[in-house]
């Protein structure tokens, strides 16, 4: 399917484009299925956050308007959408005047293998570590080459995913997911307020904890509080949740909490 930008079919960007230039606005990934757009209210306050903290304005009634237009068209597959600032001259100073521009492209669902669910998955302990931006931190802003050196790490399909520690040793997400530990009754995620991406599938979880029985705790979290878990996984918006079996020396069982939220998460993503 075709790109939009603004709205309209278009394959092109002008060579003055900041997003371009500099990695100057943010990025919404979203799963569709039966040509709706899931968890589309989480992404939406995702990207009202970003607009507010990059100063970058979006009128997110046409926003939302033109998701649901191009994922009725795609019936299937991610919904990429990007907004830059816009075309401006050359230099870091911002042009009031640019016209920020929205981008939407569609691919189809990646073809994880089955067994990532259902066995569970091997993270590779990246070197990698994020810088602390507390301005930046839990956007999903343009600039992801933390997480592309941290991707480039590992080759070959022993290791799904990656876990990323900040600079201080931290353990803050995986490359692109988000990383819960169990422990009894209690979920923890790290804290992402100095770095990291506060993914849209973590915010669900957070606010639906108390419902389904468990406590959920956002905390600063280390090596140490991740080989005492019981159960460790990871998850985003598009492939749900993966059960983490190993990280290095360290080995997890695949536990009953995290069967019954991947069935809840399922229901959200799927049907």
């Amino acid at each position: 399917m075709q790109a939009w930008v603004d709205g309209r079919p278009q394959a092109t960007l002008g060579l003055g484009n900041r997003g371009l230039a500099y990695g100057d606005g943010m990025f919404e990934t979203l799963r569709v299925t039966a040509g709706q757009p899931r968890l589309l209210r989480r992404h939406l306050q995702r990207l009202a956050e970003a607009s507010r903290r990059l100063a970058l304005p979006l009128d997110l009634a046409q926003v939302e308007h033109e998701i649901a237009r191009y994922a009725q068209a795609m019936g299937e597959g991610v919904l990429k959408l990007i907004v830059t600032r816009g075309d401006s001259p050359r230099g870091y100073a911002t042009d009031p005047a640019a016209q920020p521009q929205r981008i939407l492209q569609a691919s189809a669902l990646p073809a994880y293998p089955p067994s990532h669910a259902s066995t569970g998955v091997v993270l590779f302990p990246c070197t990698t570590r994020l810088a602390l931006q507390p301005a930046l931190a839990g956007l999903k802003h343009l600039n992801r080459l933390e997480q592309v050196l941290a991707r480039a790490e590992w080759q070959g399909g022993a290791f799904a995913e990656g876990l990323m520690c900040d600079t201080e040793g931290r353990v803050i997400e995986g490359v692109f997911s988000n990383v819960f530990l169990v422990t009894g009754r209690t979920l923890y995620t790290p804290d992402l307020s100095r770095c990291g991406v506060a993914g849209t599938l973590r915010a669900e979880l957070l606010a639906r904890a108390g419902s389904e029985g468990w406590v959920a705790r956002v905390a600063d979290l280390t090596l140490g509080d991740l080989a005492a878990a019981d159960e460790v996984f990871v998850c985003n918006s598009v492939y749900g949740i993966w059960p983490v079996i190993a990280c290095g020396e360290l080995k997890w069982p695949v536990g009953v909490v995290t069967r019954t939220l991947q069935r809840l998460v399922r229901a959200l993503l799927d049907s």
